[in-house]
């Protein structure tokens, strides 16, 4: 998606508001679409560059999105910042295979390992992470989102034969005793 993309991105955030509801504690204002396309990590953070994808049908121009960060901290580490489907799939087997095409699109892009961050019980996104087969590295704590202050799951799932040990080795921020 590209800033031209703005307006679609808004409708489908204020359509589909659990996310912010459960994560940030309100619904997404009038600028959240504006605030997605403009959001980078940290400057001290490498990385290459911030996608942000659309999925749609035949049906919907946008029943999904996803925001990822490929190359971060080192090659081969690609981050999903957020993964939303419409709330009316919820249940249906899209988001699933919405899932399973950005992780095939990831592995041909040379993604090693996949790294997320879920909220502390948010029950349906852990569930869904662990069921995709993502592990716990970490826990960040009280990390302040819109009006809560949540504590995060660090998540990763490795690709391409890359295990958690080596990945862990790699990402040295992501290690249990980090801070």
């Amino acid at each position: 998606m590209t800033d031209a993309d703005q307006p679609l991105l808004q409708r489908f955030f204020e359509a589909n508001p659990e996310y912010h509801l459960a994560v940030e504690g309100a619904p997404p204002g009038p600028g959240a679409a504006q605030a997605e396309l403009d959001a980078l990590p940290p400057e001290d953070w490498r990385f290459e560059k911030k996608w942000l994808l659309r999925f749609g049908d035949a049906g919907d121009p946008m029943i999904g999105m996803a925001d990822l960060i490929s190359e971060l901290f080192v090659d081969g580490v690609w981050h999903i910042g957020l993964f939303i489907v419409a709330t009316r799939l919820h249940g249906s087997g899209t988001a699933p295979a919405l899932y399973e095409a950005l992780e095939s699109w990831l592995r041909a892009q040379g993604c090693r390992w996949i790294r997320l961050g879920v909220v502390a019980g948010n029950a349906r996104a852990e569930r869904f992470w662990e069921n995709c087969g993502y592990r716990e590295v970490r826990k960040r704590l009280a990390v302040t989102m819109g009006r809560k202050t949540n504590d995060v799951r660090v998540m990763v799932k490795p690709l391409a034969g890359g295990s958690l040990r080596q990945y862990l080795s790699a990402v040295t921020r992501d290690r249990p005793d980090e801070r």
